[in-house]
This record gives structure tokens, sequence and C-alpha cells, in this order.
């Protein structure tokens, strides 16, 4: 499989880890691009930036309008998402194919960490949780989970930690979504960081330093 085209950038010359950054739904890699000064992290710590540009395909519930998206999402409202399974699965997949290019070139998985908001953080989510090796953590921001039925298969990843956030006042992601995955990734297990900012579909600047301090922690 031939990897996305990303967006990189490295804070030293020689990074001894990565972090893989999805964007949401009709954006594209450049979109959080700009957070990595804003991150705070320590000058040694050599970490390599990877914000991918999701394929463009029709979403259902704009209309059949084309977007760069992760999936298709078929409908949604506050409390439910109908996402396409099969979608989810061919972004996880491309998702471990950008793991495994790192893995070549010298980032073992263990120093690995996988990032993503709203759509790009279902992937994130989806991708690491069912990832066959330990990854340094996971961010979720402002995200849900797209296809919990996935997540019944032996998980083996449950070492992983995860930080996940959201906005109070989302009108996008109810915050309700959030708190479900928060609540059926816990039960399976997993150690989760869960924060709210009063915001919207959004990020503000209190999580993105939380954010750079879960990350210089995982990489430690």
């Amino acid at each position: 499989m031939s990897t996305l085209p990303c967006v990189e950038i490295e804070t030293t010359s020689q990074p001894s880890a990565s972090v893989i950054w999805l964007h949401g739904l009709g954006a594209d890699g450049n979109d959080f691009a700009g957070i990595v000064p804003d991150l705070q992290l320590p000058a040694d710590l050599g970490v390599r930036f990877i914000f991918p540009h999701a394929p463009s395909m029709p979403i259902s519930c704009n209309n059949g309008y084309v977007m760069p998206a992760w999936y298709d999402i078929l409908h949604f409202d506050q409390i439910s998402r109908q996402a396409d399974v099969a979608g989810v699965k061919a972004s996880v997949e491309m998702i471990r194919a950008l793991i495994s290019r790192e893995n070549q070139r010298g980032i073992a998985s263990e120093r690995i960490i996988l990032a993503g908001f709203s759509q790009g953080g279902a992937i994130a989510y989806t991708a690491g949780v069912l990832h066959p090796e330990k990854l340094a953590g996971i961010v979720a921001l402002s995200t849900y989970l797209p296809a919990p039925e996935l997540l019944q298969a032996g998980l083996a990843n449950q070492a992983t930690p995860i930080f996940a956030a959201h906005g109070s006042a989302d009108p996008v992601v109810g915050v309700q979504l959030g708190e479900a995955a928060r609540d059926q990734l816990q039960a399976l297990g997993f150690s989760i960081s869960w924060q709210t900012w009063p915001m919207q579909h959004s990020v503000c600047m209190p999580e993105i330093q939380a954010i750079g301090q879960f990350i210089t922690q995982c990489l430690r």
C-alpha cells in the first residue's frame, strides 16, 4: 500500500519519536501543522510530526459533497453516528502503513503517538486501540468511537495511555459521544486521561499545552 501524502515537521535533525496527527472532516494535513510550537515540547525531545492528508470522497450526510474524509458518514445527530465501517477499516490500514513507514525509518511502534481531531480522532482511537503493538500514546480530541463493534475482538494494546479531551459546548460532536467512548474504552481496560473545556468544536491553548505535556510524558 502506498502511503498517504503528508506534511512533515521535525523538531530535531534526528528524531527519535513520531506523532501522526489526523485532521477532521473537510480539512487537510495543514490544519494542525501550526500547532507544533504551541505544544512547548522540551528542546531535546526529537519528534517527527506527520500530518497526513485524507483522501477525498463523497459524504452522504453532506448531500454527497466531495471533501477530504477518513470515512463516509451516512447521517449524524447529537447522540449517534452512522459511519461507513468499511471506510473506517480502510483508513485504519492507511494509518498502519504510516506506522510501518516510521518503523522502517527507525522509529519503534512504542515511540509513536497517534493523535486526531473529530473524524481524525475517531480514526486515531480505532487505529490506536486495534494496533497489534503497544504505541506510545493516543490523543483523541472532540471525537468518538465510529465503529464500536470493531473493538469487540481481542485487544492487546491496553497498555497504551490515552489523552481524550472535548469541548463541553460542542454542537458538532456532542460531549456525550466523547464520554461514551471514554466509558467503553475504560471498560475494556484502557487508561484514559479525560478533560473538558468550555468551548465548542475546537481546540484551545490550555488543551494544546496539556497535549504537549502528555506527549512529553509518553516519550520520556
